[in-house]
């Protein structure tokens, strides 16, 4: 660790003074030095990455009415007391009041390097905290879009001049990396933002299901139609249609949908009246449909309709310089929401987070902080990444079961999660599903679907 924080030294004794500002500066530290505890809090800048080391024994102002002083300004700023035998129990006493640590005289130089490291990196984490909660804060507007990347900048700035030209949109993206988020802010900055919001995803209803849910339906269309339904595109009519994962969408209900896009009206099941509708449909798909191979059944024509203007959304471990703000963001919710302190971020979990390919995007980043603010320990050896040891170096058991952890991995992702997809999929028992998960560490929750 580099021993860059600033020290704020305070004692009255101008040699003692020197001869400790010397050791400090010998163990790499910047020492401000001063004889008085009024010189000290005249310097002295709660926003600093600063360690405070006060003699107890001192004229005006003491080192107990500094630590006062200091912890009415920043809580959070660390304070070490250095003091005499007779001060022991008053060191005590600030202990419990907050302060950082006391050291008795005469010590040993190594016991007051040693504390001040420890110091120094608790107010170094402190401060790089704030920082990722005060970058989440000023990004509320377009939350989880959170990003300083080039990558996430042109995003912004290409959602701000479509949003309000009224133009069909399709939106490109793995799964978890935010498609709904785009579709919804794309809604919100345009004028349509008093309108509904309807989003639908088109892969978690059977084909039997989706035509009544996107055109409706009148009494009697068909058997089990009491009542009469509003589909999602007419509920959408002054708003915003989101269709999520269309390529799952029926070849029969493309047809219907080209034709909504054409002429803008829908045709309810069991009527013969046409409605208009005015609506702006955004889509989204996790595969690229420009390709035949993966576009598949997706007809050829509704992605040309739909494909006016196409948004793609970079995976997390192509941005990863964004992956430490967007943390300090869901930790800041999940603590919110669990009633929690926020916990600072070791620097071995820093590490993990920007070594970590992230194959569930946004979602599984955000599950991870959830676990992390509840304190549930991290698997931190999961890290596909990471290892330095290249797969041809190692034995074939190991080999074999890294392997089979990424494939497991990329089939849940692919499912979105799902268990029976993901089982039937690979082919293996369900018990043995799970003692795969188990063994590798891998957790389901990061896979599955959500509203993030």
């Amino acid at each position: 660790m580099s021993n860059t924080s600033q020290i704020f030294l305070i004692d009255d004794d101008r040699d003692l003074l020197r001869a400790t500002k010397q050791t400090l500066e010998l163990a790499g530290f910047f020492v401000s030095a001063f004889s008085s505890a009024t010189d000290a809090l005249s310097a002295l800048d709660p926003g600093t990455v600063a360690v405070i080391v006060s003699d107890i024994r001192m004229p005006e102002i003491d080192g107990l009415q500094l630590f006062d002083r200091v912890r009415r300004m920043d809580e959070d700023l660390p304070v070490i007391l250095m003091t005499g035998h007779g001060d022991i129990q008053m060191a005590v006493k600030s202990i419990q009041d907050g302060a950082y640590d006391f050291i008795a005289k005469p010590f040993a130089t190594d016991r007051l390097v040693q504390s001040v490291k420890r110091a120094a990196e608790k107010r170094r984490l402190i401060m790089e905290n704030r920082a990722l909660r005060a970058v989440a804060e000023q990004a509320q507007d377009s939350l989880p879009l959170i990003g300083q990347t080039p990558a996430m900048e042109r995003l912004r700035h290409t959602l701000r001049q479509i949003a309000d030209t009224d133009v069909d949109v399709l939106v490109t993206g793995e799964t978890g990396s935010g498609k709904e988020v785009v579709a919804s802010l794309l809604h919100r900055w345009s004028r349509r933002s008093q309108g509904n919001f309807v989003a639908l995803n088109c892969g978690a209803l059977p084909e039997t299901v989706i035509e009544s849910e996107l055109f409706g339906h009148e009494p009697g269309a068909f058997t089990g139609a009491q009542k009469k339904r509003i589909g999602r595109i007419e509920h959408a009519s002054g708003g915003t249609l989101f269709l999520d994962e269309i390529e799952s969408m029926p070849p029969s209900t493309q047809v219907q949908m080209l034709r909504v896009l054409e002429m803008r009206e829908v045709t309810p099941l069991g009527t013969n009246e046409v409605r208009p509708v005015d609506l702006r449909v955004v889509a989204a798909a996790k595969v690229d449909l420009a390709d035949p191979r993966q576009r598949a059944d997706f007809r050829e024509d509704l992605y040309y309709r739909l494909n006016v203007v196409t948004i793609s959304i970079p995976p997390l471990r192509d941005r990863r310089d964004d992956i430490p703000l967007l943390f300090g963001y869901f930790t800041e919710r999940a603590a919110t929401r669990f009633k929690r302190p926020v916990p600072c971020i070791p620097a071995d979990l820093q590490s993990y987070l920007l070594s970590h390919d992230w194959p569930g995007n946004v979602r599984e980043l955000s599950h991870f902080a959830e676990r992390f603010v509840l304190g549930l320990e991290p698997t931190l050896t999961a890290k596909p990444n990471q290892s330095a040891i290249s797969d041809a170096t190692l034995p074939l058991p190991s080999r074999v079961e890294r392997y089979e952890a990424d494939i497991i991995r990329e089939t849940l992702t692919l499912n979105d999660g799902d268990i029976r997809k993901t089982i039937e999929a690979l082919g293996i028992p369900r018990k043995t599903f799970y003692d795969k998960l188990q063994r590798h560490g891998i957790v389901r929750g990061d896979f599955a679907r959500s509203s993030q």
